[in-house]
């Protein structure tokens, strides 16, 4: 790996291997920057799997953007980490990378999932609107309540109380018809006909999941389920 070692850059503390198209952390760099690394930034590759980060036990920012990290993320427990940015992956199950996170992640003050079809925000969104980001906000504070910036904003002190006031309802659901089916994932063979929508099996669109008939709608704009009886007819 001595070939790959001047591709990385390196000022002081920060360490930097950004645009190689690498699938997985190379070993060289846990083993050459581990211990030395408190900032590590890995945006523009194809990473799948951070496995690789045990070996940088004193890390303190993390930057991810632009990679390929999906919903089976798995950190290591980093004591120190207060800087995690996740931004434009493939992360789609908010609740269990928040648990996890809180888990393994204790110190994290600031963390950005923009570009994530988790975020739903409006500029990679156009579908939603300000209310479904701010209630995505409230359910993060409300698994996260140590963080004081999320995204692009602060973390304010009545945003904070109110995330816990109220967070624990914000969670965006999926039916479980259409969980099982993001869990089928993509199958070469033709499915049965339905007239309901299917949405879009390509791992790269991820509009097709933000579809109105694909997740339990709780806000301003739901009129609510409507029945009418044989005699309003």
């Amino acid at each position: 790996m001595e070939n790959d070692e001047p591709l990385v850059a390196l000022n002081g503390t920060q360490v930097s291997y950004i645009g190689h198209d690498c699938k997985e952390i190379p070993d060289f760099l846990g083993e050459t920057y581990g211990q030395l690394a408190r900032r590590l930034d890995l945006s523009f590759n194809q990473l799948r799997s951070l496995a690789g980060l045990k070996m940088f036990t004193e890390l303190e920012e993390l930057v991810v953007d632009n990679n390929l990290l999906g919903n089976d993320l798995q950190l290591p427990r980093l004591h120190n980490l207060h800087t995690l940015t996740l931004n434009k992956n493939h992360l789609t199950d908010i609740e269990a990378l928040l648990e996890h996170l809180a888990d393994v992640t204790p110190s994290l003050h600031y963390l950005s999932l923009l570009g994530n079809e988790a975020c739903p925000n409006q500029l990679v969104s156009p579908d939603k609107d300000e209310d479904d980001y701010q209630r995505y906000r409230y359910f993060v504070l409300y698994k996260l309540p140590q963080l004081k910036f999320l995204d692009t904003r602060k973390v304010s002190r009545k945003e904070a109380m109110e995330a816990q006031a109220r967070g624990a309802f914000m969670k965006v659901v999926k039916p479980k018809s259409e969980a099982k089916m993001s869990e089928a994932g993509s199958e070469s063979q033709p499915l049965p006909y339905t007239p309901l929508p299917r949405g879009s099996r390509d791992a790269k669109n991820h509009r097709g999941v933000f579809a109105k008939c694909r997740y339990v709608y709780y806000g301003k704009h739901s009129e609510g389920n409507r029945f009418i009886r044989n005699d309003q007819l």
